[in-house]
């Protein structure tokens, strides 16, 4: 394969965009980046555009899937109920001391499909043991933080087997550049735009004051209650830390936290689950005071089965997102095996922790006041698809009465 078989100006765009868009990096703020090697590319365009917007110290955080499969085939039983906690802990002290973070994703999304599916579990709830208190600043939304993409060959060769590596890396990297609107002359004045009609569609669903949304299509018929004092957020919203920033590159969805114990009625996924390197496919669940008590799968029951019984909260939701049928990722057709991706092609739920920053006045909450307006807390939060061109959802009032949200897969024409 030759060097990048795509635009670069389209990447040093991308880099332009997480910088400016997806993080607003403030000037002297630190930024600590996580990133594949085989991301390098454009990881050097992020940390010289960060630098040039008057970072103070940035930090790369590297990882290898080769590093990673070394672990799984080599490594002593023991290893996998082990996570690094003195690195996380080391991120959430920067996090405390008002860095950013940045997130590039590019791995091959199923690199560990034919690993051990019990280690794969182990290392999973072990590092998210670990990670609790970086990611306790993210779910809570303390800081300014963000998630792009690199086309990488791996990816690439995951999705599209069929080509060569050329060609598979330049479809992946138009399809990654198009969804985060970086094609374009001006893409911060474009994400501006997009940003603005997210905010519109926020505005009047935060009027309404549903109580609940009930999804009705194939396989599905849920009910799902919404926290007390929720709010919709999409798009740029404003961190803890007064920062306005897109924590996803690319984004379609506006959402919000689910009541936890009020959620019933059962559910079929429309799209694959891709989790830690399985995939899992036509989930169906149902759900009683807000709990799964019923779930399966045609492929990776198990796997969905181990991540339902990570904690008492993996089995309730967090997060529930509107996307319209027409949204660009879904029109594209293509199966990412990534949720940054696939969760922008379908309406979706989440299992496991909330956002506490979908609460009216979600930034001075303490855990327990979460909890106690319907808020879920656990280790893990897991997007998965539920939408598609036959959804059509109803928001529930107080008094009983029912207003069209969506119909057939999109907004319904007044909201």
């Amino acid at each position: 394969m030759t060097s990048q078989p795509f635009d670069i100006q389209s990447l040093d765009r991308l880099a332009d965009v997480a910088v400016h868009v997806g993080l607003n990096l403030q000037e002297g703020q630190d930024l600590v980046l996580t990133a594949p090697v085989s991301a390098l590319p454009l990881v050097r365009p992020i940390v010289a555009a960060a630098y040039r917007a008057g970072a103070g110290l940035v930090t790369p955080i590297l990882g290898d899937e080769q590093l990673q499969l070394a672990r799984y085939r080599n490594a002593s039983d023991d290893s996998f109920d082990r996570a690094p906690d003195w690195l996380y802990q080391g991120m959430a002290q920067a996090f405390e001391g008002g860095a950013a973070r940045m997130a590039i994703v590019g791995d091959d999304p199923m690199l560990l499909s034919d690993e051990d599916p019990d280690k794969v579990a182990r290392a999973g709830k072990a590092n998210s043991m670990a990670y609790k208190p970086a990611l306790d600043h993210i779910a809570n939304f303390h800081i300014n933080w963000s998630i792009v993409s690199y086309p990488s060959l791996s990816w690439a060769r995951r999705m599209f087997p069929d080509l060569d590596d050329d060609a598979a890396v330049a479809k992946l990297a138009g399809a990654i550049f198009a969804a985060s609107r970086v094609t374009g002359d001006d893409p911060v004045a474009e994400w501006k735009a997009h940003n603005a009609a997210l905010r519109t569609r926020t505005e009047w669903l935060n009027a309404q004051r549903f109580a609940a949304l009930h999804f009705t299509g194939p396989g599905a018929d849920l009910t799902v209650g919404l926290a007390d004092g929720h709010e919709w957020q999409g798009g740029a919203s404003v961190a803890g830390n007064g920062v306005v920033c897109n924590p996803n590159i690319p984004t379609e969805e506006v959402f919000t936290t689910p009541h936890a114990h009020k959620v019933e009625g059962h559910v079929r996924a429309t799209k694959p689950l891709s989790h830690q390197g399985s995939l899992i496919e036509d989930i169906e669940v149902r759900f009683e005071a807000g709990r799964i008590v019923e779930a399966r799968a045609s492929k990776g029951e198990a796997v969905l089965h181990k991540l339902l019984d990570t904690d008492e909260g993996a089995r309730r939701l967090g997060e529930v997102a509107l996307v319209p049928h027409s949204s660009p990722i879904s029109q594209s057709g293509l199966l990412f095996y990534n949720t940054l991706y696939d969760e922008n092609a379908a309406c979706h739920i989440a299992l496991g922790q909330c956002y506490s920053k979908c609460f009216v006045d979600g930034g001075s909450l303490t855990p327990k006041e979460v909890a106690k307006r319907g808020g879920n807390a656990s280790m893990i939060h897991v997007d998965w698809m539920i939408g598609g061109p036959q959804t059509d959802i109803d928001g529930i009032t107080d008094s009983g009465a029912r207003v069209p949200v969506f119909r057939q897969g999109e907004w319904a024409s007044h909201a």
